[in-house]
């Protein structure tokens, strides 16, 4: 008797191949049909055939067998009938042909192709060398308006069956290389995928391996956006030239993926690489056909004989845009009368630049305004948007009008969001309008420059790209070929503002904001500039210093000011989704106005950063936690602090409301949960079990759960009634910084430092799903109101969307220069906010993964400082991306080093006192020359901010520490890089050579410190104790001590020998940022975030003094080499020099403010808040 168990007959019925491609094509059909080509959810489909979404999802899988009848009525649902070839039963064992996987789909802008009729020849062509001789790089070639997108959208819709993933892009506004790259890797690659590169080269690398992996349709429009004018055909922008390299890459690499590209110019790569029999093709788009052509003449309302359609449309070579366009002027000129416009003799087609030219002039004046104004805003506007924007003003039916005008004459489009432009008309427009403005700044004369803007600096931020890349810049750039030099054009403009100020002083318009905006582009020194008695409009400020800009009796209406806000550690919308609140590492929250960003509310009462912000369900008071020690209620609508509850013994890391707002929990160091009377603040219970510091809680739906989770790495659920802990989720591998319920209550997230996010069922404590793909900690997690998809937050500076059916990653957002601590959805899920510590929010459209709006602080945070040799110079390093040098006995700035695109984090001095190192958030390291200022060389090979610096003993190595989780050792004077080191498993953070330069030591996020053999590269100690990051690591004077400051609260001395450690330091410390040994080796110098500064002594472990305080955290610490001086930098804005023996405070510098003595005197447009915000950041108004 055989031991092999007797296969079972599977019971039911699945879909064949041909059965999945039949129901597959019926529901694209209805897609595109009903729901304007969005795909149909589960839940859509659910609701469709009448089953439920598991039944659903198993019938589209075609693996397991179900009843007959389900699939005929699935069927029925499309309008199909069921064949016996549809069918059949699912054998055990049998081998059967698996149906094709479902289609991933983002069409991005494509456009409506329903009633695309014609082009069956270039379609049948087209598909052919897609799906049949399987090209790696197609490129559909032809003159403006051709039909080359239609086209393109209908081979991809005829062609997706066969492709796994389909992506469109439009690159009508030349996007960066490196963003689009971004978005095709995490759409063509799996939700799994490690961190992106960062440089192009690595993600070309990266989208090919995806491409490999996965059958992926990429489609990217208008490429010829790419590429310069007026230059021999195939030049490439400046900045575009990566995207040559691309198509080069996937036109010779093999995979199995292809490229569709559409261009009126042939790029040089797809010429070098096609052939009739290679996997690189093009295909030129001739004109319509004569019966094509007629369609749309008939369309038209045009009236003649077979032969004049026939020759009208061969007149204008079978060009649909053009046939559309005059076609327009016929009806308006001739009555409809083909035959009266060819007897003009006046048909002559040379080409769609041309044909635009003529239509252009036959515009009436408002109609070549709301032309413009239409290739300024990139995207569909609406009537009262325009309206708003057109100076002088012009009353709304007259708007309307010309903009019906305009839809007559083919030359806009109507949708459902607003009026835009076809990419052909918009390229001619836009390149019109900057010859224009390019003769008016040249020759003095202003009409343009003043009644239209070349950038909207109230536009969502992709927008507000596009416009700077292809109006602002293409201006600058005419106009110093034109003018000879910056300083030919900066004095150019002072002319013109000077001209406005003589002529209407005051007068509406955007000459002093497009003035203003082009200095600030060309990165002027504005110091002094007078913008006074001139309207300021729609100037984008927030990244402009402003030193003693004069704006008095300034018009300052639309523009965009930085804020007065810190690093961000939590952001909350309001219940009603028109209030954002924002905790920062200055103590404060803010509350601002979510459709304009404009300030509201500024709430001051803690003394220590806000970790958390949490609306009650009403919306009326919101709740902070900080790491005070307190939680705070406030009154929303006034900002006011209703009640302090106190209880917790360290920092309170999360407060959220129950669901009936009744109450209040919050959690943090001391590992504990408590439960609040919202009303009363009464401390209603205290919830214990976790064995470290609890991070996040989270209340269900339905309140009667209530979850935490924290340090211990596990997630406890609670009675929120009894206070008992119900159960315990283990399977985080490391600790939990963020926990939250869906909306439905069926599912509960947790994101941990293990770079995982993992669904769990509460009911069952069964652990889901688990989302892989973050490149360092996952520090924050939330639900989109539909509960369809969740939002994580990553120290590796990302935003993550994932499917919470799939687990699949739908996008990645980047535009991050720091890690992102949290994160929330706005209530109707169209919109998610994001916080860093870079002082910035990013408001992110869900849909799209654009992003709309950036809340950018301005205050000039100290972040590291370093004394000369000598003793005699202070060096410091600023996020104002700034370098300073100080004289030390007389507290002045004697130097600036400008040249860091990011902020500076980290400083050194070389021993020879003459070489200065600075590096930070730009990925890069530079070399200074600190007696001439200037930058000898750059250093470039880390993928991460660079958190530290420090040079050897001799000056012959620096060592840096990055983000990347490695440090480098370079040799200073060539700027190679000599070794990589290798081993931590997140970013360092610290880096410190041994006395005698045979050691390094780093520490490291991921809780460690290792000390490495400068000359091998070898790790020749892991030094492990610490339970949170270490921020800093020191040397003793003799070489045998190690010190690590860590955000733990502790000092750790560590035998460098042995890597024993030999004393912990814990008596108040706080969280410990900066160490120093002093000079002599007998005290160890602790910065902290209680704003103190400790001294140590290193015999005894015990403090001996405590210097300050700041008024916020101490950053970085620095001896000079005598021990006589202490240097402090804080996030307070401020350097302090001390005396170690006495504690007496010195000296105190003080850096610029970004609107260090701006005038505001008598300016107007500004709110009373906004005017509060830029006084905050420097600015000074004068009584009158």
């Amino acid at each position: 008797m055989s031991d092999t168990p007797k296969a079972r007959r599977r019971r039911g019925y699945r879909l064949t191949s041909q059965g999945w491609q039949r129901l597959h094509e019926a529901r694209c059909r209805t897609e595109e049909r009903e729901n304007a080509g969005e795909r149909l959810t589960l839940e859509d489909l659910s609701e469709r055939t009448g089953f439920d979404p598991n039944t659903v999802a198993k019938v589209l899988k075609a693996e397991e067998g179900v009843d007959k009848q389900t699939l005929l009525r699935f069927f029925i649902a499309f309008g199909l009938e069921l064949e016996s070839d549809d069918y059949a039963r699912p054998e055990a064992g049998a081998a059967s042909s698996q149906p094709p996987r479902e289609v991933r789909r983002d069409w991005g802008e494509a456009v409506d192709v329903s009633l695309f009729h014609g082009r069956g020849g270039e379609l049948a062509i087209l598909e052919n060398w897609l799906v049949e001789e399987r090209c790696r790089l197609v490129a559909v070639l032809g003159m403006g308006g051709i039909g080359k997108t239609a086209l393109a959208v209908k081979l991809a819709r005829q062609s997706e069956a066969h492709f796994e993933r389909l992506i469109w892009r439009s690159l009508r506004n030349a996007p960066p290389l490196a963003d689009l790259l971004a978005e095709l890797i995490v759409f063509a690659g799996d939700e799994q995928a490690p961190a992106l590169p960062t440089g192009i080269e690595g993600r070309i690398l990266r989208l090919l391996e995806c491409l490999r992996r996965n059958r992926c349709l990429l489609v990217l429009d208008n490429a010829e956006s790419l590429l310069r004018g007026g230059e021999q055909a195939g030049t490439y922008r400046e900045g575009c030239e990566g995207y040559g390299e691309l198509l080069r890459r996937v036109g010779e690499v093999p995979h199995a993926s292809c490229l569709v590209l559409t261009s009126r110019e042939k790029p040089a790569e797809v010429a070098a690489l096609e052939g009739s029999s290679l996997p690189v093709r093009s295909l030129r788009l001739g004109g319509l056909q004569e019966s094509e052509g007629e369609v749309i003449l008939q369309a038209k309302g045009l009236r003649g004989g077979a032969d004049e359609r026939r020759k009208l449309v061969e007149c204008y070579r079978g060009n649909p845009l053009a046939l559309m366009i005059i076609s327009t002027s016929i009806r308006e000129l001739f009555d409809g009368q083909i035959r009266e416009f060819l007897a003009q003799d006046t048909a002559v087609f040379n080409g769609i630049a041309n044909l635009l030219q003529q239509q252009f002039d036959r515009l009436t004046e408002a109609e070549k305004q709301l032309m413009y104004w239409l290739a300024i805003h990139r995207e569909p506007v609406v009537a009262t948007q325009l309206r708003e924007n057109v100076v002088p003003a012009v009353s709304a039916p007259k708007i309307l009008e010309a903009l019906e005008s305009l839809l007559r004459r083919s030359l806009i489009e109507r949708g459902t969001t607003g009026y835009s432009q076809q990419p052909v008309v918009m390229e001619y427009t836009t390149e019109h309008f900057v010859e224009r403005i390019c003769d008016e700044v040249h020759k003095g004369t202003i009409g343009l420059f003043r009644s239209h803007a070349l950038l909207l600096a109230q536009a969502k931020d992709y927008i507000r790209a596009a416009q700077s890349r292809l109006i602002l810049k293409p201006v600058i750039d005419e106009l110093l070929v034109r003018l000879g030099s910056q300083a030919h054009l900066e004095q150019r403009l002072a002319a013109v503002l000077a001209q406005q100020r003589d002529e209407a002083p005051l007068q509406p318009g955007y000459v002093g904001g497009n003035t203003l905006n082009m200095l600030a582009t060309l990165q002027t020194e504005l110091r002094h500039w007078d913008f006074s008695h001139l309207a300021v409009w729609q100037a984008y400020l927030q990244e402009v210093n402003l030193y003693g800009v004069n704006f008095s009796h300034t018009d300052l209406a639309r523009c965009v000011f930085a804020q007065n806000f810190g690093g961000v550690f939590s952001v909350a919308f309001s219940p009603d989704g028109e209030q954002i609140a924002v905790g920062d590492d200055n103590s404060e929250i803010r509350l601002w106005r979510a459709a304009d960003g404009q300030q509201q509310l500024s709430c001051q009462g803690h003394t220590d950063w806000v970790c958390a912000v949490a609306f009650a369900p009403n919306g009326q008071t919101f709740a902070s936690a900080s790491q005070d020690g307190t939680v705070k209620l406030w009154d929303a609508r006034i900002g006011q602090c209703l009640a302090t509850l106190r209880g917790h013994i360290g920092w309170v890391r999360s407060a959220a409301f129950a669901p009936d707002g009744s109450l209040l929990a919050s959690a943090g160091q001391d590992s504990t949960v408590k439960l609040w009377d919202a009303a009363t603040g009464r401390c209603l219970a205290t919830l214990q079990g976790h064995t470290g510091v609890v991070h996040s809680v989270a209340f269900a739906p339905d309140g009667s759960l209530l979850a935490s989770a924290g340090q211990d790495s596990t997630v406890k659920l609670w009675d929120a009634a009894t206070g008992r802990c119900l159960a315990t989720l283990q399977g985080h591998t490391e600790p939990i910084r963020s926990v939250v319920f869906s909306p439905d209550g069926h599912r509960l997230a947790s994101a941990s430092h293990d770079r995982t996010v993992k669904l769990w069922n509460p009911a069952t404590g069964r652990c889901l799903a688990t989302l892989a793909g973050h490149g360092d900690w996952v520090s924050a997690v939330a639900f989109a109101p539909d509960g369809r998809s969740l939002a994580t937050g990553s120290l590796d500076r990302t935003v993550r969307l994932w499917e919470t059916i799939t687990g699949q990653c739908l996008k990645t957002l980047q535009e991050h220069t720091d890690q992102v601590f949290s994160i929330a959805f706005h209530p109707q899920g169209h919109t998610l906010a994001s916080g860093s510590p870079t002082q910035t929010v990013k408001l992110w459209d869900t849909e799209s993964g654009q992003c709309l709006r950036t809340l950018q602080g301005k205050t000039v945070t100290v972040l590291a400082v370093a004394f000369s040799p000598h003793g005699q110079t202070l060096v410091s390093g600023s996020d104002d991306r700034l370098v300073r040098l100080w004289d030390v006995r007389t507290g002045e700035c004697t130097r600036v080093l400008r040249g860091h695109l990011r902020g500076v984090t980290t400083v050194a001095v070389a021993p020879d006192g003459r070489t200065l190192a600075s590096a930070g958030a730009d990925l890069s390291v530079k070399i200074w020359d600190a007696l001439s200022g200037q930058c000898l060389r750059t250093l470039r090979e880390h993928t991460g901010s660079i958190r530290s610096v420090a040079f050897a003993p001799d000056g012959r190595l620096l060592a840096s520490g990055s983000q990347d989780g490695t440090a480098k050792l370079w040799d200073p004077g060539t700027g190679r890089c000599v070794a990589t080191l290798r081993g931590h498993t997140s970013w360092i953070r610290s880096v410190a050579f041994a006395p005698d330069g045979g050691l390094l030591a780093s520490g490291s996020q991921d809780g460690t410190a290792r000390i490495w053999d400068t000359r091998t590269g070898e790790c020749l100690q892991i030094l492990a104790g610490h339970t949170y990051l270490i921020c800093s690591v020191a040397f003793s004077l003799d070489g045998q001590l190690l010190a690590s400051g860590s955000q733990d609260q502790t000092i750790r001395l560590w035998e460098v020998q042995t890597g024993a450690c030999l004393r912990t330091l814990t008596e108040k410390t706080g969280m410990v940022f900066s160490l120093a040994f002093s000079p002599d080796g007998q005290i160890l110098a602790s910065g902290s975030n209680d704003m103190t500064v400790k001294l140590w002594q290193v015999g005894t472990g015990r403090c001996v003094k405590t210097l300050g305080p700041h008024t916020s955290l101490v950053v970085s610490i620095a001896y000079a080499p005598d021990g006589s001086t202490l240097a402090s930098a804080s996030l307070d804005e401020t350097i302090r020099l001390f005396d170690p023996a006495t504690g007496a405070c010195l000296r105190r510098f003080t850096v610029e403010r970004t609107y260090e003595g701006t005038d505001l005197t008598g300016a107007t447009g500004l709110s009373d808040a906004q005017k509060a915000v830029l006084i905050a950041l420097g600015a000074v108004e004068r009584i009158l």
